[in-house]
């Protein structure tokens, strides 16, 4: 059986993950190779026992600098045949955690340290949904940092380690800038890019996978993507929260794959073009595109052109909204939607299931 995810579900504030580039201008942060930086040593990759050095007093935990040099053995390069990304180390006998965007399309990666040692990784298991990975490096004794599933605060630092354009172990820093962010019109391309953390701490390609870190040398987040300066933003970076990288992590260490509810529609955005079409004077809420008709959404008695007002209360302004408050599910939980279909108001009740093997829909 799996670790208990439902409770771990409606406590975690979840992600973002994959197929980016054609977001609002959205970048994932992965690098082609650019020609190969020496070597940045920032620290020796383990103190024996798998423990990371602590701060020679409590207020040096606030200094930037010695969370650097704590946490840059924790933060790995990933090198794939075409690109370059970061990973995090997730436990003591080499298992690191990043992006599933990074190994894409790999079983075999290669891993690198900050103390300039290489070696081989292998892909171990991977979830699209919420664009996380794990590889199994082949070294041992590393030191795992500590993951802080609480959320953090808007306005407290923030420490940005990974690889951008193949630099090794750089550092960046900011602040939180938001939380439960979903950028508009990911929904078409992607089921990630939905309750995320934003930072102003800068993000570059090669950073996916890395960590997102706080003032008390706590990973709160997982690099995830950037919107780039071309398309008029200044310092957008957003990072998987830690509670769903970690809850993904344990349920795909516990067999492979990791559990998402399903609610078996396709959403789309509610534009006045189309709410003139279906003859309904609503301005905001989610059109259902498509379903599949044996899915729950279909047994429900939901309809393409239904348009979903709210689910459970909560209002539903985008498409990203439905995904995220999908993400806070699991399968097996029955959900309550308001239904507009032309002049009705009418409720349903959804229960969720496990997605399909193989399905990426809703």
């Amino acid at each position: 059986m799996k670790p208990s995810s439902g409770s771990l579900r409606r406590r975690r504030a979840a992600s973002f993950a994959a197929v980016l580039s054609a977001v609002v201008g959205l970048s994932a942060c992965i690098s082609e190779p650019e020609p190969a930086p020496p070597p940045v040593t920032a620290g020796s990759a383990s103190t024996g026992d798998g423990a990371l050095p602590g701060p020679a007093n409590p207020d040096a935990a606030s200094s930037i600098t010695q969370i650097v040099e704590n946490l840059a053995p924790s933060v790995v390069t990933i090198f794939i045949d075409g690109g370059v990304g970061s990973g995090v180390v997730y436990s003591e006998d080499g298992l690191i955690l990043t992006n599933e965007h990074v190994v894409r399309g790999n079983t075999e990666v290669e891993v690198a340290f900050a103390d300039g040692q290489r070696v081989a990784g292998t892909v171990k298991a991977t979830d699209p949904v919420t664009d996380l990975a794990l590889v199994q490096a082949a070294r041992k004794g590393l030191p795992k940092p500590t993951f802080q599933t609480a959320l953090p605060k808007v306005g407290e630092g923030a420490v940005v380690l990974g690889s951008p354009l193949g630099f090794e172990n750089t550092a960046t820093a900011g602040i939180i800038s938001g939380l439960h962010r979903s950028i508009p019109g990911s929904a078409r391309n992607s089921l990630s890019l939905v309750d995320l953390i934003q930072t102003d701490a800068p993000i570059s390609p090669g950073n996916s996978g890395g960590a997102v870190i706080n003032m008390r040398g706590e990973v709160v987040g997982i690099s995830e993507a950037y919107i780039p300066p071309t398309a008029g933003a200044v310092a957008l970076g957003f990072a998987i929260p830690a509670a769903t990288a970690v809850e993904v992590a344990e349920e795909l260490l516990a067999d492979g794959t990791a559990e998402h509810a399903y609610a078996g529609l396709t959403p789309g955005e509610l534009t006045r073009p189309i709410a003139q079409q279906l003859g309904i004077d609503v301005s905001t809420g989610v059109v259902v595109l498509s379903v599949d008709a044996e899915g729950p959404a279909g047994r429900a008695g939901i309809r393409p052109g239904d348009v979903l007002e709210s689910m459970e209360g909560v209002a539903l302004s985008a498409p990203e909204k439905l995904l995220a408050e999908l993400r806070s599910r699991s399968p097996g939980d029955t959900v309550g939607f308001k239904v507009r279909r032309g002049g009705e108001s009418l409720d349903a009740k959804v229960e969720l299931s496990e997605r399909p093997a193989g399905n990426t829909g809703r």
